[in-house]
């Protein structure tokens, strides 16, 4: 076996998109992230601990998606009445199943409807509920962030991070009730009330699938999106924006930008010669081929560093797909893939008449050298 010398593949940092600039963007804090492996593409002040506002409610609808049924009736309880903000002004005693209050919360961003869930999953308890969305916090791993309420509305040490929020909706997104919600422009509840997003960015930028947006005086205009490519998620989070519009536009340049820096490519090619080996009795040496391609999705700014791995010389006969070794594709020393090299051609074993011949012939050689 022997291993070719690595190969660096610079075609996809030729991609004109490879050359876009970093944008400008006016905010406290944000952070682009590859929703598939984590990778952070930008970010500024990423870990700073700030107010989310009705971001917040993410995590009130994973707790509650974890832990209530979506066709569950819940009591409207008196607590979550009167709540200021944004609200779909529920009434004590009133029934709704969860998962309108789920619909009612992402969508609408009612601070009502997320006090009920709270009330109901904790028990008639808020504070109770409050510690589950803390505790769910600890499990995930998200040191920036603290909760004291379940609606996001401005209180002392209610607070996250650009990273933390970032996870959570990634998290978050893992449920298919929360995905499927936090995509709808508009919904229908119980009582006839007409839901309507908050997310400017849902069916006028390509691709966008939620996730959830905030607002409030100490927050400013925050949001965290998220936006397929071709076969990948970006993820662009942005706290403290200082307008609507401008959030709006500086999400869009974050996604536009943490989309152009990817792209699927074969990494691996069907047919392609990535070896040659050599066999015996003079014949010509074989072709070491993948018969599957690899596709990947991969940054267009960064080479990737191809292994080839082939048998230095094969017994004859051999017949065509068997194995010669392997070629293996590596991101920052990451394996991100691999497939099998196979013989192109069938290669016969000569007869005895041509094995002698060729046995002459090099002894023949032999000694044209010693003499």
């Amino acid at each position: 076996m022997r291993l070719l010398a690595p190969i660096l593949l610079a075609a996809l940092a030729l991609a004109a998109s490879a050359s876009a600039g970093r944008p400008r963007v006016d905010a406290r804090a944000f952070l682009v992230q590859n929703g598939a492996n984590g990778e952070i593409v930008y970010e500024h002040d990423a870990r700073e601990r700030l107010p989310i506002a009705s971001i917040t409610k993410l995590m009130t609808a994973l707790v509650v998606v974890e832990r209530a049924p979506l066709d569950a009736l819940v009591v409207v309880s008196a607590s979550a009445v009167g709540v200021p903000g944004s609200t779909i002004g529920l009434r004590a005693g009133e029934r709704l199943t969860v998962r309108e209050l789920l619909e009612a919360s992402l969508i609408q961003s009612a601070n009502d409807a997320a006090n009920a869930l709270a009330a109901h999953v904790g028990r008639g308890s808020i504070p109770r509920f409050v510690e589950l969305m803390n505790r769910r916090a600890r499990l995930l791993g998200l040191a920036d962030t603290h909760f004291t309420r379940p609606d996001g509305l401005d209180d002392a040490g209610h607070l996250s991070s650009a990273r933390d929020v970032t996870k959570l909706a990634r998290v978050a997104m893992q449920r298919p009730a929360i995905r499927t919600i936090v995509a709808k422009r508009r919904e229908t509840i119980a009582g006839g009330r007409s839901l309507h997003t908050w997310n400017d960015l849902l069916g006028t930028f390509p691709g966008v699938v939620g996730v959830k947006t905030g607002h409030t005086s100490a927050a400013g205009w925050s949001e965290v999106a998220a936006a397929r490519g071709a076969g990948f998620t970006i993820y662009a989070t942005l706290l403290g924006g200082s307008t609507r519009n401008g959030r709006n536009d500086d999400l869009r340049e974050l996604l536009r930008y943490g989309l152009s820096r990817y792209r699927p490519f074969a990494v691996i090619s069907a047919g392609r010669i990535y070896g040659r080996v050599s066999t015996e009795f003079g014949r010509k040496p074989i072709e070491a081929v993948a018969t599957r391609a690899l596709v990947r999705v991969v940054r267009v700014d960064r080479p990737l560093v191809e292994r080839v791995v082939v048998r230095t010389v094969v017994t004859l006969p051999i017949r065509r797909g068997a194995a010669l070794g392997e070629v293996r594709i590596y991101d920052r020393g990451a394996l991100i893939g691999r497939r099998r090299l196979v013989a192109a051609r069938a290669v016969g074993r000569p007869g005895l008449s041509g094995r002698t011949a060729w046995y002459a012939g090099r002894a023949l050689s032999q000694i044209r050298g010693w003499l």
